[in-house]
């Protein structure tokens, strides 16, 4: 049967609409796609297939030399994302323009391990110069630094570019958690880094891994209730009570078990009230991360796999991509 006249007219016209709408809706779709997909795991797989034994070459020999670079690389790449997100800021000196971070209060006499950077930054170039951005050989790195001391490995998403500026004041304005932080306040920090509660607990868990300086924890062992007397009193034979001089950097491992292996000790260490940090034991002390710690201290697995989600997740805070930023020749300077 024909259409009358009128029938073509809303036939044509619901067409249109439908074709607008299908339009929109894709144009929708391709705007949130482009948007979670800046970041790929397989970036590099033509631009520089050998990123990746590249860098981990250079971590596995700095580890093997010394394992507490491990854990220094990996915090790296925390401090590096907590300021602006992940973006090599952290890695530049300062210059006549530039005030940088590696001297803000969390981080001065403290991060370790940009040499190890440069020497991987070196090779890098070698292969591919200006493919890779400092900013993911941090992420890279962070990885395998966990991988080399016994962690869960994961696929680090790609994409990255760096900063060509560093912010002493943001550094400084008490986003990175100082170690005296309060539960109220690390759940907050990490907050802010768009990081659950249950992130934070799980990242905390880094503190497998390392040592801490006296200055830092010195108020818990001589000050804190929350604290196993016995634990306390060793640790104060290489802390003396008076601060100001050269035993404030004198250091202990934050793990006491197993200090160069990334396991869920940890979380047994704080159920024993063992931490070391202030900030460490406030995750046990009675309040709403409690749970978390006793299922990461009885699971190691479930521990693993929430920290590689919180890690990738930290990893894809705010990052600059696209045309932004640059690609560093040398991750002490902009380019």
């Amino acid at each position: 049967m024909a259409l009358s006249s009128s029938s073509s007219k809303s036939f044509s016209l619901s067409s249109s609409n439908s074709v607008v709408k299908f339009l929109l809706a894709l144009m929708m779709f391709l705007l949130i796609g482009n948007c979670c997909a800046e970041l790929s795991e397989n970036l590099y797989v033509k631009k520089c297939p050998n990123v990746f034994n590249a860098i981990n070459s250079v971590v596995h020999s700095a580890v093997a030399k010394e394992p507490r670079m491990g854990a220094s690389l990996l915090r790296l790449f925390f401090h590096d994302c907590f300021v602006n997100g992940c973006d090599g800021s952290v890695l530049l000196d300062d210059t006549s323009s530039i005030k940088g971070e590696k001297n803000a209060g969390p981080n001065k006499d403290s991060l370790r391990g940009f040499e190890v950077i440069d020497a991987i930054k070196s090779k890098v170039e070698a292969l591919c110069p200006g493919v890779v951005s400092c900013a993911d050989i941090l992420a890279i790195t962070a990885r395998d630094s966990v991988v080399n001391l016994g962690g869960p490995y994961w696929k680090v998403k790609l994409g990255r570019r760096d900063s060509k500026r560093a912010s002493f004041n943001d550094a400084n304005s008490g986003v990175i958690p100082p170690p005296f932080s309060t539960l109220k306040n690390l759940i907050s920090r990490f907050q802010a880094q768009g990081l659950s509660t249950k992130d934070m607990v799980a990242l905390s868990g880094a503190h497998t891994i390392g040592k801490a300086r006296c200055i830092v924890y010195r108020d818990h062992i001589y000050n804190d209730t929350n604290i196993d007397s016995l634990f306390a009193k060793s640790r104060k034979r290489n802390c003396p009570r008076t601060s100001g001089s050269i035993k404030d950097n004198n250091v202990a491992v934050l793990d006491f078990k197993t200090p160069n292996h990334f396991d869920n000790l940890y979380y047994k260490n704080l159920i024993n009230k063992k931490g070391l940090l202030h900030s460490d034991q406030e995750l046990f002390n009675g309040g709403s991360t409690d749970s978390l710690v006793k299922t990461y201290s009885n699971n190691q697995k479930a521990f693993e796999n929430d920290f590689v989600i919180a890690m990738i997740k930290m990893g894809n805070n705010n990052p600059l991509t696209g045309s932004k930023g640059e690609i560093r020749k040398n991750c002490r300077r902009a380019n």
